[in-house]
């Protein structure tokens, strides 16, 4: 079961491309509404209404009242509001492949990264993401946005001990690596990732904590050779991801 948000009756997104990932979704969702600017060129979309089972959902505002309503810069004349649950359990789930891979989050608090780095996860093949319940920025509306329809696509765990999540992933063949900015780590493409992986990335600021860090059966680090010491943490994890996926795809 999907989990909902706490103190939140309903989450909105907006924007054609999230929009339509949400309608195609096989996430369990309940529409609250959908709203539609009539002077948008949206109005002549009918790949958007195809999608849409329950016409009654749908509200026709003028631009006027709809603006007021909706104080989102780039809505392109749609809005939509759902329930449900947006996220669910890892444990007892075990019908990964062999070349299954998972995202583990450690303290990441920013929700503009944790949007971008579902967008990225889901791109390069990512079968799931875990959020720490504690410590951790979690699923919101604007997380969701970032992701441009991504998180619709991809599973998210909520759980609350990471170091247990690991150990239960280790119980059922995964190995864990995790990313660090660190000299004592290996070159993040000489590892081997043509296995069950679950990758452990932690904040920009602090990294990933020492027990999780103990946790991992390897640690990958992306060396720096200019004078910024670290690169944002969705782009190290597109070069860990990316380099998975070329490996994946020389013993294919």
């Amino acid at each position: 079961m999907y989990k909902k948000m706490s103190q939140v009756s309903y989450n909105t997104i907006y924007g054609i491309n999230n929009c339509i990932s949400f309608l195609k979704t096989d996430k369990k969702f309940s529409i609250q509404n959908i709203f539609i600017n009539k002077s948008s060129k949206i109005i002549n979309d009918n790949k958007i209404f195809k999608l849409v089972k329950n016409k009654s959902l749908v509200k026709y505002l003028d631009k006027e009242n709809f603006n007021r309503k909706f104080n989102f810069k780039h809505s392109q004349g749609i809005v939509i509001r759902f329930n449900g649950h947006l996220t669910t359990s890892l444990l007892n789930k075990n019908d990964f492949s062999k070349n299954s891979c998972l995202l583990l989050c450690d303290q990441i608090n920013d929700p503009q990264n944790l949007g971008q780095i579902i967008r990225t996860s889901e791109c390069a093949g990512v079968n799931g993401i875990v959020l720490p319940k504690h410590q951790s920025v979690q699923i919101s509306d604007t997380v969701i946005q970032v992701s441009q329809g991504a998180f619709f696509s991809l599973n998210v765990y909520s759980e609350t001990n990471l170091n247990n999540t690991i150990k239960y992933l280790k119980s059922i063949g995964f190995w864990i690596v995790g990313i660090e900015n660190s000299i004592n780590a290996q070159k993040w493409h000489q590892i081997d990732y043509n296995e069950k992986i679950a990758i452990v990335i932690g904040s920009e600021g602090k990294g990933i904590r020492p027990l999780i860090k103990k946790s991992c059966d390897f640690l990958g680090t992306i060396p720096m050779l200019g004078k910024t010491n670290s690169l944002n943490v969705s782009a190290a994890l597109s070069a860990v991801l990316f380099e998975r996926q070329r490996q994946l795809e020389n013993i294919l």
